[in-house]
């Protein structure tokens, strides 16, 4: 099974084909549907119109090639590559409640470790009731450490804790888990800057990444989602959970397209293994 089989298809290169104003305005409908957004949408047609115009393209292997190469450059908005320079590097999640960050927390940890590197955890949603029982799961189920306080402490000193930890024991990496927040919450988007604080003064030169987590199946929602968490938070990547089942995979396209932002990997599933590093030409040809 490959990697995006689960990913729905926009549908259109079946039976009869002939390149055609119809077939033009079929296909924006059908980006459109699959969660691309309007201007997304239109931009790629309009670009796809334009190409196979000029190499005067009639097969139609021809013209999904074409389309294939327009949503890869569209999905190219930096590198999908993880940052994990110096030590420790750390990657903090944010996102609103119910997106999946604990679970994306434990699988990510679970895949560096794979990958050889020695990861700690940090439960610094300290508001979910049940959060860090949950990340704890998570660490005993892939053999990580973590660090966590009472329920309710301040999740700053958590992460304080967490990067000393982290050096005392030679971590290559420490994962930071956060509370849902929205953006429009003040208080706890100053809370998010007051993290922020401490892990720029703790990790050094050590590399940061700040991961917008986004639930696949609230479509344009997620888009909206991430306008509003780039603005205020730092974002230099994607973790896109839920991309499966009912999730239409267009919003992937639409959120890297505005905002220059890379998706750095995909939830596909429920399982440990579910969450995988995203490759732009395999998912556009998934969803073609």
């Amino acid at each position: 099974m490959g990697l995006f089989d689960r990913v729905k298809k926009i549908g259109l290169f079946s039976g009869f084909f002939s390149v055609s104003d119809e077939f033009y305005e079929e296909l924006e409908e059908a980006l459109i549907l699959s969660d691309m957004g309007v201007d997304t949408a239109v931009e790629a047609v309009d670009e796809l119109r334009s190409r196979v115009k000029s190499r005067k393209l009639r097969d139609e292997e021809d013209v999904k090639t074409c389309l294939r190469e327009i949503l890869v450059e569209m999905l190219e908005g930096g590198s999908a590559e993880l940052c994990l320079s110096g030590k420790p590097a750390v990657i903090l999640f944010v996102g609103v409640n119910g997106v999946g960050k604990t679970t994306t927390i434990g699988k990510l940890g679970s895949y560096l470790k794979t990958q050889g590197k020695r990861v700690l955890l940090a439960a610094g949603d300290t508001f979910r009731a049940a959060a860090a029982e949950q990340l704890t799961i998570w660490a005993e189920r892939s053999n990580l450490d973590i660090i966590r306080h009472e329920e309710g402490s301040d999740p700053a000193s958590v992460v304080f804790d967490a990067m000393n930890a982290a050096k005392a024991r030679g971590a290559d990496v420490v994962l930071i888990d956060t509370a849902g927040r929205l953006h429009n919450k003040q208080n706890l988007m100053n809370e998010l800057n007051k993290i922020g604080r401490v892990i720029d003064r703790e990790a050094g030169d050590a590399s940061k990444e700040v991961l917008l987590v986004l639930d696949a199946a609230t479509g344009q929602n997620g888009l909206i989602q991430a306008k509003q968490f780039s603005e205020t938070a730092g974002i230099t990547g994607i973790v896109l959970t839920k991309l499966d089942g009912t999730a239409k995979g267009g919003i992937v396209v639409a959120i890297a397209k505005e905002l220059k932002l890379p998706v750095k990997f995909v939830g596909l599933g429920e399982g440990i293994n579910d969450l995988q590093p995203f490759d732009a030409k395999a998912f556009a040809e998934a969803l073609i």
